[in-house]
């Protein structure tokens, strides 16, 4: 099985016609086990159906979609899953859960301001942090706007592993300054030579930026239908004010009341990364 979700800077592009890169992940026995960032070669929403079929691809996980490109969709037999917002990684485990679909929750209160931090497995920065990922900055090195494939190994402070493309068995491919990544990984392949390996330290904000402590809310569970089976913890999709889903977590139950934090998982920590250049295309 093959999902794509459209793709930029880590998060779910939210016009189908309109994108530049698709992920497409492998999905055996109901998990991910591969996964590439292919680019659309510029083709218009009445070809990206036929390009996602030549790709083999059975799901499409997307924001904003028109109705031509839906049917187009439905002719070449793949499911379309619209309307999705946030961490692209995150949707497409969302998904095989059945979690992106079937929570159905809508929250009224809280708009687009909570999109900020939606950054996934690809360390990458979704461009609504007004510029504190550092994204704004242009990156300058050998390897700028070149496809670059790295392993590496990510580490908490006290040395506990949280990622490894090693496991994996697959290096990550990525276009270098094309904001696929968070600014320090992105910095430190910039200019890395094929076979080198490197050690950085990343502060927040090199990485997922500072906790916002706006993204974190309560309300009463009777507002959001289906809430009371949730348990803290759990990582859900909520809607926003337009209807587009964000990931947030439960975070604490009191009584009839609900509390929910958007930010990513990831916020305020530094990190560490030994960062291999396997290849530059």
């Amino acid at each position: 099985m093959k999902i794509a979700v459209t793709y930029d800077n880590g998060n779910i592009f939210q016009h189908f016609g309109k994108t530049e890169f698709f992920k497409v992940y492998d999905v055996e026995d109901n998990k991910v086990v591969s996964s590439e960032v292919i680019g659309s070669n510029g083709a218009g929403h009445g070809a990206l159906a036929g390009l996602l079929a030549g790709q083999s691809v059975d799901v499409l996980i997307c924001g904003g979609i028109g109705g031509g490109a839906q049917s187009a969709l439905a002719e070449a037999g793949i499911e379309l899953c619209s309307g999705a917002q946030g961490d692209a990684d995150q949707a497409v485990e969302a998904y095989l859960k059945g979690e992106l679909v079937s929570t159905g929750a809508n929250c009224d209160h809280h708009g687009e301001e909570h999109s900020c931090g939606d950054h996934g497995e690809g360390h990458s920065c979704g461009g609504s942090c007004g510029g504190k990922c550092g994204a704004s900055n242009a990156l300058t090195g050998r390897n700028v706007g070149k496809t670059c494939r790295t392993h590496y190994r990510g580490t908490f402070n006290d040395g506990t592993q949280f990622d490894s493309s090693y496991d994996r068995g697959e290096p990550l491919e990525f276009v270098c300054g094309a904001g696929m990544m968070i600014r320090g990984f992105d910095a430190a392949v910039a200019d890395m030579e094929v076979g080198q390996t490197v050690d950085i330290h990343l502060t927040p904000e090199e990485a997922y930026g500072q906790p916002d402590p706006n993204a974190i809310f309560t309300i009463e569970t009777a507002q959001l239908p289906g809430s009371e089976d949730l348990e803290v913890g759990q990582r859900v999709y909520l809607s926003n004010q337009h209807g587009q889903p964000f990931p947030v977590k439960v975070t604490a139950k009191e009584g009839s009341m609900i509390t929910f934090d958007a930010n990513h998982e990831m916020a305020g920590k530094e990190l560490n990364f030994r960062i291999e250049l396997v290849e530059v295309k």
